[in-house]
Formats: structure tokens, sequence, C-alpha cells
């Protein structure tokens, strides 16, 4: 497999609208998600949104002969979980929402927890340390640094909470397609892995479980869930790895500015 490739200032813009976009995608559907809607409700929702107002693509659609434009992965599921017209979300769950979006050649990919009214505290704890372990990999994204910085950080700060890191999944490059190199791993020791460069985009997207790393995919192919039926929780940026450091292209107007 071909190594990173380092986008030009040129590519960097494009990739800053895709990511524009797509967090524009996910202040809009912050009013649709909630209980009682189904997960296609979301789904079609979403894409809608996304053709029609912002004349973009969903990336996900089509790839890998995967028909819908998003994953929605509540509770127990780790990734890849499918929409369907009879999984309508209740007060108690938490759910991710996986979505990319391609504008003029270039795809961003982000992820966000929902948490309903009524879901426990020991999910909402699950949730806010898998935001800060994805805050923490990130934070480490600057020239010189390694892969395995980023890894390293995502790892210690959701172990030392309790929590276990799914290894089978992981960050990887992204641009002009969805899956490039390099594969970015949500664990792994200081100093060692690729060496960043400017220029470099890929995901940051930890997959952390309240119980046991262990996963199983269900027969439909794709639904990844825990082993151990605990709940699990992930989040998503796209980066760019600039010159000082690290910018998030799919940042949310609720989150703080970009790192640097």
């Amino acid at each position: 497999m071909p190594g990173p490739t380092i986008k030009s200032q040129a590519e960097i813009e494009l990739m800053r609208e895709s990511g524009r976009l797509l967090a524009k995608v996910f202040h809009d559907l912050d009013r649709v998600v909630k209980p009682g809607v189904s997960t296609m409700q979301i789904n079609d929702h979403v894409e809608n949104y996304i053709v029609n107002t912002l004349e973009a693509r969903a990336a996900s659609k089509g790839q890998y002969d995967y028909e819908y434009v998003l994953n929605c992965s509540p509770n127990d599921v780790i990734c890849h979980g499918m929409p369907s017209n009879d999984r309508l979300l209740l007060a108690k769950d938490i759910i991710n929402i996986d979505i990319t979006l391609e504008k003029n050649g270039f795809i961003a990919d982000s992820s966000k927890m929902y948490m309903m009214d009524k879901a426990s505290e020991q999910a909402r704890r699950l949730v806010n340390i898998t935001y800060l372990a994805m805050m923490a990999g990130i934070k480490q994204v600057r020239p010189g640094a390694t892969l395995g910085d980023v890894g390293y950080a995502v790892q210690s700060l959701a172990e030392s909470a309790g929590f276990s890191v799914v290894r089978e999944y992981c960050g990887h490059g992204i641009g002009r397609e969805m899956h490039e190199a390099p594969q970015v791993l949500h664990y792994g020791r200081r100093g060692r892995g690729l060496a960043l460069k400017p220029g470099m985009t890929f995901t940051i997207e930890p997959m952390i479980n309240q119980g046991g790393p262990k996963t199983r995919t269900k027969k439909d192919g794709w639904t990844v869930v825990t082993k151990d039926k605990k709940l699990s929780a992930q989040w998503e940026h796209t980066v760019l790895v600039t010159t000082t450091g690290v910018e998030i292209l799919t940042l949310r107007d609720e989150e703080k500015a970009p790192l640097s």
C-alpha cells in the first residue's frame, strides 16, 4: 500500500470545505436525534440535507456495497450499525452517528455521540471519557510526532478511567479516497510508528468499551458489537497536520477552537 499522501495547499482548502460542510450536517442533526425517531429517519434526513441543501455527496453510500449514508451504533454496537425503520431511539439510549461527506472530490469523516435524556450516569461517563481520549490523541498531532504518540495518549486516558480500547478497528488516512494510508491505531507506544509531516490528513476515531475490548460481528456482516454486551462509545474527527501542530477539519460549533 502506498504511503500517506501529502496534500497541497489547494487540496487542503478543499478538505477544509468538506470538513466545514460535515460539521454543518451534525449541527442540523442535533434537532433530529431524539427518542421515538427511527435510525432510518435519521439516515434519510442526513441524505436529503447533504444532497439537496449542501449539494455534496454522502461518501459512504455505495462504498463496499453499503446502502446507507451513515452508520448508527447504539449502546453495545461498537461500529458499522445499519439504519432501520424498526429501530426507534429509546429514552436511555446512547448512539454514535458516523457520517462521511464528499465535496469537490475530497472526503471528510466524523462521528458524534448522542445521549438521550435518561441515559445512565455510567453511559454518560463512557461517552465523555471517549471524547477526552480522542482529544488527547489529537493533541499529540504535530510535525515530528509519531502515530505511536497518538495511540498511546488515547489508550492511556481510556484505560486509566477503567475502560478498554477496541483494537480491530482504527483511524485512517483520508482525502480523495475514504480510506488511505496510514492506519491510525488507538493504542501504542510513544515514539513508535510513522512520523507525522505537514499536509497529512487522517481520522482519529477511538472506540472505547465499558467492559472488555473483545468484539463480535453480527450475521448481517456489518454490525460490530461488544462481546460482553456492555456499552461502547466512539467519537471521530478528521485532522490535518499543519506546520506547527494540528487543525481539526470537522470541528463543530459547540466544540472549542482548533488546537495548535
